[in-house]
């Protein structure tokens, strides 16, 4: 049964993923056996990521490019081709939010919310997917989030990308699954990451998303590390199109 979630061998590249849940589920996929590319714009943070890694043992490398960048995406790849390495798994992480109520909200910031957590992961995949489909193998996850089912007010532009995600990995499933691609999505609940730091330091939110979850707690981003594992290894071979919620049950209950 271990071959089933082994990743020696391959190598994976997670976008946004100098801290968080990206970092969480690179150093995991490291764990398994495969070699990581963290990604980031921050090339000071990034390389501490990389460091961190590289002590633990890990096969890993750090490329500094935004993701909102289509001409930095293309050229990150053509640099990996002129190399000779191939992109096995590709994770769709990177991503951003922006709380403010619609009437109030410019369309510059939809805009720029829609760019980085809805068009990276095309632009991103569709590179990657380029690669894959001539060797008629590969495995992509985008991250998703309990709001690519679920609306909750003040983070309109992130629900509509995030419900894009979902449809978006359909896609993906439906185009390139005949070529041994693999593409599915986490929508991981509510998690103890820097992006939600505001609303853990909430006493007010803090007690609604303990209510709210039937384990009554908070997520940890390594508890995303097990799906993103499955997903990335062959025990996920005939598993095409999903979308995992990762979210202590939340979205199952009233």
């Amino acid at each position: 049964m271990t071959g089933l979630f082994d990743l020696s061998g391959k190598t994976a590249l997670v976008t946004g993923s100098s801290r968080g849940l990206g970092f969480a589920i690179a150093q995991g996929l490291a764990e398994a056996g495969a070699s990581v590319i963290l990604n980031g714009v921050n090339a000071d943070r990034l390389a501490a990521a990389a460091e961190d890694l590289a002590a633990k043992g890990h096969s890993v490398r750090a490329m500094a490019f935004d993701v909102c960048d289509e001409a930095a995406v293309v050229a990150t790849f053509e640099a990996l081709d002129a190399e000779g390495v191939a992109v096995d798994i590709l994770v769709n992480n990177a991503g951003i939010q922006y709380r403010k109520p619609m009437v109030e909200l410019d369309t510059a910031d939809w805009s720029r919310v829609i760019e980085t957590n809805l068009t990276s992961a095309f632009v991103v995949g569709r590179e990657a997917a380029k690669r894959m489909i001539p060797r008629k193998a590969g495995k992509i996850i985008n991250i998703g989030s309990l709001t690519s089912d679920l609306a909750r007010a003040t983070v309109i532009p992130y629900t509509v990308a995030k419900g894009g995600i979902k449809n978006l990995t359909k896609g993906m499933a439906a185009e390139w699954g005949e070529h041994g691609i693999n593409a599915n999505a986490i929508g991981p609940g509510y998690m103890l990451t820097d992006m939600n730091e505001a609303l853990i330091a909430n006493p007010t939110f803090d007690a609604w998303v303990k209510g709210r979850t039937p384990q009554r707690r908070w997520g940890k981003p390594e508890e995303l590390v097990g799906t993103a594992v499955f997903l990335a290894a062959p025990a996920s071979d005939y598993v095409n199109g999903q979308l995992i919620f990762v979210d202590g049950g939340m979205i199952s209950v009233l």
